[in-house]
């Protein structure tokens, strides 16, 4: 799954043509076999306390109350947590409730890579959302999302009815409300599995298993970045200037005001008529993500020096810099500076790739217990994980 670019699947002119305009819908682009099968959803739904809203099940746009599906258990130290009661789960979404299962990539590891893949290519914090439904019945209704998705198909088919937009780009903060949804779809989709769907955000939607049998979708729900967060990231940049972080002259006379105002707007175009200001707004954000945290356990104290030791990093959004007598990593919050030799150390972790300590060290003509020491500055700053069996 590392290997595939989810924008190439979407089609060579998705960034130009679609990428945040109009949905695109394309047929057994994945090959989803072994991604996510019912057994897989079984063994979460029985291995770990998934309370809502973590786990869900809605019907015609309404949240189900927890007890119609699960029952009360009591622990000798007075808590209460609430079991799944699989008959009365398997009634619930009999009579039409669609299950939902928040951040499962979280949950389960292809998952995760399907999510990485796309955070690799879009440059994009992503969450992952799995659906189940049974009937015809509508588990959300018609709504609209705040971001933009990506729905892989999993098993099963499932009717999508598209129906645009009433506010363009709305936001989950937002000063005005979209209004009612249109009244007809501009198209209808029945996804089968492998098939891969991008809705923008704000597009109105409805959802249903209407086509005589189960399915199991998954949403990869993508961060947005806009303008506000890009003047958000500008000013923490500003706070490096002593006139940002003076106190406003609220009581001083109109005059005093205006020039403050006018010293701050100089400031503010100064650092907003950089050519380059988007791109390292990027990089930052890339190098603050903190992907999907894994302990490197039982290494707590240093990386042995073990060639069949395998390493990744924890994020897909790395940020490596190469320089004539540096390069520079900038993963998980953190920025590391090493020589130059560990260009060749790096730059295959960045890529997404599991490698071996052995390999790394090879292919950098470096000492297996330089990689090793190398490798366990990235897993203490949380940048990467090593293991047996990664």
């Amino acid at each position: 799954m590392t290997d595939v670019s989810i924008a190439a699947c979407l089609g060579e002119d998705f960034l130009a043509q679609a990428w945040h305009r109009e949905y695109r819908h394309v047929p057994g682009a994945l090959d989803v076999a072994g991604m996510m099968t019912w057994e897989d959803l079984n063994q979460i739904l029985a291995g770990h306390r998934l309370q809502p809203p973590r786990m869900r099940l809605s019907r015609n746009g309404e949240t189900l109350q927890l007890g119609r599906y699960t029952a009360p258990v009591a622990t000798r130290r007075h808590t209460v947590w609430h079991r799944l009661h699989p008959a009365e789960l398997q009634a619930r979404l009999l009579e039409g409730a669609s299950l939902a299962l928040d951040s499962v990539d979280e949950l389960h590891p292809p998952l995760a890579r399907l999510a990485e893949a796309i955070e690799r290519d879009l440059r994009i914090r992503v969450q992952a959302n799995l659906y189940a439904s049974w009937t015809s019945t509508e588990g959300f209704g018609v709504h609209w999302d705040d971001h933009d998705t990506i729905v892989v198909q999993l098993d099963g088919a499932k009717r999508w009815r598209i129906y645009g937009t009433t506010r363009p780009y709305p936001l989950y903060r937002d000063i005005e409300d979209p209004g009612e949804a249109p009244a007809e779809p501009v198209a209808e989709l029945v996804l089968q599995p492998g098939d891969v769907l991008y809705v923008p955000r704000g597009v109105w939607h409805a959802v249903s298993a209407d086509q005589g049998m189960r399915s199991l979708h998954v949403t990869c729900g993508l961060q947005t970045h806009t303008p506000t967060d890009l003047m958000t990231w500008v000013c923490e940049q500003l706070l490096a200037h002593e006139d940002w972080r003076r106190d406003l002259p609220l009581l001083a006379s109109p005059d005093v005001q205006a020039d403050a105002v006018d010293g701050m707007r100089k400031r503010l175009a100064e650092l907003l008529d950089g050519p380059a200001l988007l791109a390292r707004y990027r990089a930052a954000m890339d190098g603050q993500d903190v992907g999907r945290m894994m302990p490197s356990l039982p290494y707590i104290d240093a990386v042995p020096v073990d060639g069949s030791l395998r390493v990744r990093l924890t994020t897909a959004r790395a940020v490596l810099e190469t320089g004539p007598e540096a390069v520079t990593l900038s993963a998980a919050g953190s920025t590391w500076e090493f020589a130059p030799e560990a260009e060749a150390v790096l730059r295959p972790l960045v890529d997404g790739r599991t490698v071996d300590l052995a390999t790394l060290a090879d292919t950098a003509g470096l000492a297996l217990e330089d990689v090793a020491g190398l490798v366990h500055e990235l897993v203490a700053g949380q940048a990467a994980t090593v293991g047996s069996l990664l």
